[in-house]
C-alpha cells in the first residue's frame, strides 16, 4: 500500500476524543434522566399548551448551549465551536424531521393528548439508534480510510433527494397501510378500532390485541432509523469526535418534543427549509470528501470548522428570510384573488 495512503489510514486510526469515562457516563446518565423525567411527566395524558412547551424548549435549548460553554473552557474555541457547529446542524435537521412527524401524527389520527407519549418514544429511540449508529461510524473511522469519502457520498445522494423532494409539487401524505412495519405488525397481531389510552395493548377476549398507538410508535422510530443515516454522517462531517458528534445528538433530539408543539403551526411556513437542507447537506458532503481527499494528497484544501459554522448559519438564516417573503407573497395573492 502507497505509504500515503498507510499514513491516512494512521490519522484516521487516531481519533482524538475529549470523551473520557467519567464524561461519558455522566452524560449517558443524564440523558436516561431527563428521558426519565419526561417519560414521569407524561404518565398522565394532557394536551400541551404553547406556554408550556415554549418553557421546556427554552430549558432544552439553554441547556446544550451551556454545555458548550462548560466546553470552551475545558477543551478550547476550537473543540466548542465543532460542537456548536455540530449542534446547529442537528437541529436544523430535527426541525425537518417534525414535518414527516406531523404527517405520521395526522395520518394515525393521534389524539393530541397522546401526541407528546408518541414523540417521547420517538426521541427515546432515536437516541438509542443514533448512539448504536454513532459507534459505527466511529469503528469504520478508526478502520477505513474511506469512510469520509463514504459518508460524503451518502450526503450528496441525500442532498439531492432533499432537493427534489422540495421543488416536487405533490400534496405529501401517509398511508398507515404504506409502512412497511405497520403491515408486518398487523399480520402478527391484531388491532383494536381506537387507542386504549397510553397502553400499546389489550387483551381482548382469549387474545392480546395492539392498540393505534403502539402502530405510530413503530412507525415513529422506523422513520427515526432512516433519519440516522444522513443526520450521523452530517456530524461527523464537522467533528470525528464520537463523543460530540453523540452529545449533539443527544441535546437536539430531547428537545425535540417540546419543539413540536412550539412550532407545529409554524413549521407550514418554512416553505423553503427542504432547500436550505438539501445545500448543508450538500455542503458537508463536500467537505468529507475533500477531508478524505486532504488525507490522500495534502495540496487539497480543507474547510475550516468555523468556515463550516458560517455557511451553516448563513444558509438557515437565509432560508427562515426567503420563506417568510415567500408566505407573505402567498397571502397577498389569496387576497387579492379573494378581493376579486
Amino acid at each position: 500500500m502507497p505509504p500515503h495512503v498507510l499514513a491516512a489510514a494512521d490519522a484516521a486510526a487516531q481519533i482524538e476524543t475529549i470523551g473520557t469515562p467519567s464524561l461519558w457516563l455522566g452524560t449517558i446518565g443524564a440523558v436516561i434522566a431527563l428521558i426519565a423525567f419526561d417519560f414521569v411527566l407524561t404518565r398522565r395524558p394532557h394536551e400541551v399548551r404553547f406556554k408550556e412547551a415554549l418553557g421546556w424548549s427554552a430549558f432544552y435549548i439553554a441547556l446544550p448551549l451551556l454545555f458548550g460553554l462548560w466546553i470552551w473552557a475545558e477543551h478550547g474555541g476550537e473543540t466548542a465551536t465543532r460542537y456548536y457547529t455540530g449542534y446547529v446542524v442537528e437541529k436544523s435537521l430535527s426541525i425537518d424531521n417534525l414535518f414527516v412527524f406531523i404527517l405520521i401524527l395526522s395520518a394515525f389520527a393521534v389524539p393530541r393528548i397522546l401526541q407528546q407519549r408518541v414523540l417521547l418514544v420517538g426521541v427515546a429511540g432515536a437516541i438509542v439508534l443514533r448512539g448504536a449508529f454513532i459507534a459505527v461510524g466511529a469503528t469504520l473511522i478508526a478502520t477505513f480510510d474511506w469512510t469520509f469519502l463514504l459518508f460524503g457520498a451518502i450526503l450528496l445522494a441525500t442532498a439531492i433527494k432533499v432537493f427534489r423532494d422540495a421543488r416536487s409539487e405533490e400534496d405529501e401524505s401517509i398511508e398507515p397501510g404504506d409502512i412497511a412495519v405497520v403491515r408486518v405488525m398487523r399480520r402478527l397481531m391484531p388491532v383494536t378500532d381506537g387507542y386504549r389510552g397510553t397502553r400499546v395493548t389489550v387483551k381482548e377476549g382469549a387474545r392480546r390485541a395492539l392498540t393505534p398507538l403502539a402502530l405510530v410508535m413503530a412507525a415513529i422510530i422506523v422513520t427515526d432509523v432512516i433519519f440516522a443515516v444522513d443526520s450521523v454522517p452530517a456530524v461527523f462531517g464537522i467533528t470525528s469526535d464520537p463523543y460530540l458528534v453523540f452529545a449533539t445528538n443527544a441535546f437536539a433530539l430531547l428537545g425535540l418534543r417540546a419543539l413540536y408543539f412550539v412550532l407545529e403551526n409554524a413549521l407550514s411556513k418554512l416553505v423553503h427549509l427542504g432547500y436550505g437542507l438539501s445545500v448543508i447537506l450538500g455542503f458537508i458532503g463536500v467537505k468529507l470528501v475533500l477531508h478524505w481527499a486532504h488525507g490522500v494528497w495534502d495540496w487539497v484544501p480543507t474547510v475550516p470548522t468555523t468556515a463550516s459554522l458560517l455557511v451553516i448559519v448563513g444558509v438557515l438564516a437565509v432560508t427562515a428570510a426567503t420563506s417568510l417573503v415567500a408566505v407573505r407573497r402567498q397571502q397577498r395573492v389569496g387576497a387579492d384573488a379573494a378581493a376579486q
